[in-house]
């Protein structure tokens, strides 16, 4: 095992509730197992889903003491009895429900992608589940083609400035929707055609002036309460509803009745489903690498904070005053 001069410690959440519930605490590692590495992290990943674990949205396995963040980076440190193409020293990066928030981890070998040369640690720890998150949407849950409209909310949000890009590769016309100026003019970078700032009015009739009137083949929708109503009645016959998150709150109130308005498709996709498997995690994996290096894919962290001020960092990004990616920082 590699040595280390530094404290290590985990962030946890003493029970649901707001920022203020979390707290750091000193952690030792322990030995990797059968079949699992020590990563020693370098960057760890902040996102929404952070804050549905933390609140209590997403309920508990237990009644306290929850280590949230499910994506992060950095290198191993020690390997286990029968762990193969592995090795101290490898650079990886992962995305796993739970546990991040913290300076090391033990970890299942088949959960890791190793990284190329070309992507660091920060760049991997705020990509890898927004990454995937953008690839398996517009590959599996609705397959985009060439020619279509789609409508993407929160596109300045890190999914979101991804999705933009991927869509723009693949000739897809990206219809975003944002909060304020700033963030507007972000998502206009990051290859939308055309983004509608939601504070200046209701962006239901601006897509629909902006598609003529047929609306988009797609909507997807990570913010849930306050936007799903909206995001059924852009969408064009047939046109299909791929609500992925809920920064705004869960729907509630939605019938199979809302989708007969226009014979529309609904899911409700979930990233740990299509990454189950490690040949599909790989693949997913290479594919994303690719996009990174190729430079179809640019993501630029736009915020950090150490990982012990994880509750500013979490305060920050529910009341919207971030937008991109943002790292912890051991």
């Amino acid at each position: 095992m590699t040595q280390n001069t530094m404290q290590d410690y985990t962030i946890v959440a003493r029970t649901p509730g707001g920022p203020e519930v979390l707290e750091r605490r000193a952690l030792t590692p322990p030995a990797p197992g059968k079949g699992q590495v020590l990563v020693r992290h370098q960057a760890v990943g902040l996102n929404f889903l952070d804050i549905y674990h933390r609140s209590g949205m997403y309920p508990w396995a237990a009644p306290h003491d929850l280590i949230p963040g499910s994506e992060a980076a950095g290198v191993i440190a020690a390997v286990g009895p029968d762990v193969t193409g592995l090795h101290p020293g490898d650079r990886v990066a992962y995305t796993y429900p739970l546990g991040a928030y913290a300076t090391a981890r033990v970890i299942a070998a088949d959960r890791l992608l190793k990284l190329p040369d070309g992507i660091d640690a920060e760049t991997a720890a705020g990509v890898i589940l927004k990454g995937l998150t953008a690839h398996y949407l517009i590959h599996d849950s609705f397959a985009v083609a060439k020619g279509m409209t789609v409508l993407v909310h929160a596109a300045a949000g890190g999914v979101g400035l991804l999705l933009g890009q991927w869509l723009k590769a693949k000739g897809v016309r990206a219809i975003g929707t944002a909060g304020g100026a700033a963030k507007v003019e972000l998502a206009l970078a990051h290859g939308y055609d055309a983004v509608i700032d939601y504070l200046a009015g209701d962006f239901v009739d601006t897509v629909r002036d902006l598609t003529g009137g047929a609306g988009v083949h797609a909507v997807y929708d990570s913010v849930g309460a306050d936007t799903w109503r909206g995001s059924l009645a852009c969408l064009r016959t047939h046109g299909a509803f791929v609500n992925f998150g809920q920064a705004s709150g869960p729907i509630t109130g939605f019938t199979f009745a809302d989708l007969a308005k226009g014979s529309f498709h609904a899911c409700r996709p979930v990233l740990f489903h299509y990454i189950a498997e490690p040949d599909g995690l790989q693949r997913r994996g290479a594919a994303l690498f690719a996009a990174l290096l190729d430079g179809t894919l640019k993501s630029d962290v736009r915020n950090r904070f150490a990982l012990g001020e994880a509750a500013d960092a979490h305060a920050a990004l529910e009341s919207r005053q971030t937008s991109g990616t943002t790292v912890l920082i051991p």
